[in-house]
């Protein structure tokens, strides 16, 4: 049995239908720069890099896909500290930028947030770059209104306020 033009055209299109449909094996961390723009925060003020913890994005996914359905910014209340946010194609590099954008609410000299609403403060930027923070888990799904739910989630979380974050 020898390779002819029909054996050798049925294996080209095997393979580009293999390589259209079957995804690269690669890591969410890496594919929507989670872990990358996470690091790139953490050293902008002396703090160690973020390990990316798979069990931890299992967890994310797993929230994530609940959230697709009605994309409510609403925390999975798990065991994890975790950051969310929701937008239009928002990959996981964006939604880390927009956490860090709080990093202007943040007064390190009396450790606190400087804006009046908690709910407005800089606690997504402290979780981003807090010293004691060690895994990172993210994960990202696609809502049915056509916004992208993020979530991240960190293992230890933040320590009591009275600490500095870095």
């Amino acid at each position: 049995m020898g390779f002819n033009k029909q054996n050798l055209s049925a294996l080209c299109s095997l393979a580009l239908i293999l390589i259209t449909y079957v995804p690269l094996a690669s890591s969410v961390a890496d594919d929507s720069g989670f872990l990358k723009t996470h690091n790139e925060a953490r050293a902008e003020v002396g703090v160690p890099p973020l390990e990316w913890n798979e069990t931890i994005a299992d967890f994310a996914q797993n929230y994530a896909n609940e959230r697709a359905e009605d994309c409510a910014m609403e925390h999975s209340m798990g065991p994890y500290a975790e950051n969310i946010a929701s937008g239009k194609d928002m990959t996981g590099e964006a939604a880390v930028k927009y956490w860090c954008t709080e990093k202007a609410e943040y007064d390190y000299n009396a450790n606190k947030c400087t804006t009046p609403n908690e709910a407005d403060g800089c606690y997504h930027y402290t979780q981003v770059v807090w010293r004691t923070t060690t895994q990172l888990g993210c994960a990202r799904a696609l809502c049915k209104n056509g916004d992208m739910f993020v979530t991240c989630n960190y293992d230890p979380s933040q320590s009591p306020e009275t600490e500095r974050p870095y």
